[in-house]
């Protein structure tokens, strides 16, 4: 017998997943290009680019050892005792020569009245002048003329004195010049007046009179002349610095002057002359490791309201105490150091050379060198690579003077 079943119900059909698509080779070549392309524009567009060029600068290589100095100069101090007054005719801190007059020097038995009357009489002078020009009535060109130098002279004074630019001793002997021309035409147009002439004997026999009691000192030899003097002159030479001791030394710097004689006590030191070209240092250094070489040339530079830089060599040195004295020669002009006595300074073993950015050295032909820039122009220098320091390079020219401080180089 035939049985009915009941319908079942249909079963829904589950999709199957499909499976993913994968990038073709193409795609992930683009991709990549793409990816490519951003990092380089970034890259370039955001990061600075790099200086092309560089400067060459000056720089040291070495050891340096700094102390305190006490200078020593050739110089010759010029003294006189029962002065009363000074009169300076040379001009301060200048080359002379032998006979050169430097001062007139008035003594204790000159008195000041002595120059009143002096200028008493030039002034009676003056005031008769003026009453002989007024009372002239022809018009005369040649003192109109020299009158007008004159004035024109103190203009010019006046307004450096204002402060406008100029030279003022040249301006003040320009001036003199211009008065001394106006007075020698008066003399010689007023000659036969005689109060006139009465006055000018007057004046000349009291200028003989001021002459007796003054005393004018003349250079002996060539030098530089000061009129400062510190008192270290007559003790402290360049024939006896060499045998100071390093407590001596350190006395000095600290103030203490070397002694002087008696007779040099009781006198006034009224200048001194300084020979040139050479001088000598006293440096007291603290470094119980370093040991100069005598005879060895050595940099100084003096520390003072001007720097200055020599070649020192050294002539002595002597240990004591913890510290050393060096004794240095220097072959250099005198004038920097002039008026200086004590200072501090720093001695080197180094030696001045040129520096440029580690990125301009270049090779060529497995030479170092650089490249400096003149204009459109580039030209190879081989040079000496003498230490590296903090992305900066210590050079020499192989050929001397080629290279120099402020030329522009090539970067690579």
């Amino acid at each position: 017998m035939y049985q009915m079943q009941p319908p079942q119900p249909a079963q829904p059909q589950v999709p199957q997943p499909e499976a993913p698509k994968r990038m073709s080779v193409v795609q992930i070549a683009l991709i990549v290009m793409v990816v490519g392309f951003v990092v380089w524009y970034l890259v370039t567009e955001l990061t600075p680019e790099a200086e092309p060029y560089g400067r060459i600068s000056s720089g040291t290589i070495g050891a340096r050892y700094q102390g305190d100095c006490l200078i020593v100069r050739d110089e010759t101090p010029y003294d006189a005792e029962g002065l009363t007054s000074v009169k300076y005719v040379a001009e301060e801190g200048t080359m002379i020569y032998r006979g050169t007059t430097i001062c007139n020097v008035y003594s204790s038995g000159f008195s000041t009245r002595e120059m009143t009357t002096l200028q008493d009489y030039r002034d009676q002078i003056k005031e008769y002048q003026m009453k002989l020009l007024r009372s002239e009535i022809a018009t005369d060109a040649r003192m109109e003329k020299l009158e007008s130098e004159v004035m024109t002279r103190a203009r010019e004074v006046r307004a450096i004195v204002g402060g406008a630019r100029g030279n003022m001793s040249n301006q003040e002997s320009l001036l003199d010049t211009a008065i001394q021309a106006r007075q020698s035409y008066l003399k010689q147009k007023y000659s036969e007046d005689q109060r006139m002439t009465r006055l000018y004997d007057d004046e000349q026999s009291q200028m003989q009179r001021i002459s007796s009691w003054t005393k004018q000192y003349a250079a002996l030899s060539e030098g530089i002349v000061s009129f400062y003097s510190d008192g270290y002159e007559y003790g402290l030479t360049v024939s006896n610095y060499d045998q100071f001791t390093p407590a001596q030394i350190r006395s000095m710097l600290n103030g203490s002057k070397p002694g002087q004689s008696a007779v040099q006590k009781g006198k006034t030191t009224i200048y001194r002359m300084v020979r040139d070209g050479y001088w000598y240092v006293l440096m007291m250094v603290k470094d119980s490791n370093w040991n100069p070489v005598e005879g060895a040339v050595y940099e100084l530079r003096l520390e003072s309201f001007r720097d200055t830089t020599v070649q020192a060599t050294v002539v002595s040195f002597t240990r004591s105490g913890g510290e050393m004295a060096v004794r240095l020669a220097v072959q250099a002009p005198v004038q920097p150091v002039l008026y200086i006595r004590t200072c501090t300074g720093e001695l080197g073993d180094h030696v001045s050379t040129l520096t440029v950015p580690a990125r301009a050295i270049y090779y060529q032909d497995n030479m170092a060198g650089v490249v400096v820039v003149d204009g459109q122009y580039q030209t190879f220098i081989p040079v000496n690579i003498l230490e590296k320091r903090e992305g900066e390079v210590f050079i020499s020219a192989i050929q001397q003077g080629v290279l120099s401080e402020g030329q522009t180089v090539r970067l690579f």
